[in-house]
């Protein structure tokens, strides 16, 4: 039986060398993909989640765990296709028009990917109207817009009307953060919810996905 408890901890710890050992290893014995993924992998990104919240973690021990992270999913993806696999949601994400910030936006995307979610990152700079057409295109039933700065914040406002006037905002519900934002801004602007930092973006995603956020 694969101890999975060891893998959650080099994930953890970041060290993606020992991580694809152990992943490989459990493969070797016959684990299934699926269970790796879901009680190794994504688990251990929620505890690494978890402790960038608390401040346990910090962005340079986060990143080396996502990074891990990414090179296990290399090794399961593959085994995943075709065999019932599916993403818990899908997300499109971008920094805002004006805004060419995009360090936070990126690790945020990593994180959401960490958590078994599909994420089209739009990138920075992104007009209303991508957005829109990105939700279209891809079905995704969660927006999440970033800005930077606080000339930019309006933007965000701007990026919600447009979904709104698109007719699709009732199929899809949308985060926002970043520096400037706040949890009252979010209300203000008829958000669906806040993230302060990457850790609690995931957390709040898969929740509002799931359709516990009310």
């Amino acid at each position: 039986m694969t101890d999975f408890t060891t893998i959650m901890e080099v994930l953890i710890e970041g060290d993606e060398a020992a991580l694809v050992e152990r992943v490989n290893e459990a493969l070797n014995q016959g684990s299934d993909p699926r269970e790796i993924l879901d009680q190794a992998l994504i688990a251990g990104m929620d505890i690494v989640g978890e402790r960038m919240e608390t401040g346990e973690m910090f962005i340079p021990e986060v990143l080396m765990a996502a990074r891990a992270m990414n090179a296990a999913l290399e090794i399961i993806k593959p085994l995943l296709t075709g065999a019932g696999a599916r993403a818990a949601g899908k997300v499109v994400i971008g920094t805002v028009k004006g805004d060419l910030h995009d360090i936070g936006k990126n690790l945020v995307t990593m994180m959401l990917e960490s958590a078994g979610l599909e994420v089209y990152n739009l990138g920075a700079d992104v007009a209303p109207e991508q957005f829109v057409e990105a939700l279209k295109s891809t079905g995704a039933g969660l927006l999440c817009l970033s800005a930077l700065l606080t000339t930019t914040m309006p933007m965000i406002r701007e990026t919600v009307e447009a979904v709104v006037q698109s007719g699709i905002r009732n199929r899809v519900k949308i985060m926002v953060g970043g520096a400037p934002v706040t949890e009252a801004f979010a209300r203000e602007i008829g958000a669906d919810g806040y993230a302060a930092d990457a850790g609690s973006a995931a957390k709040m995603a898969k929740a509002l996905l799931a359709g516990s956020v009310v």
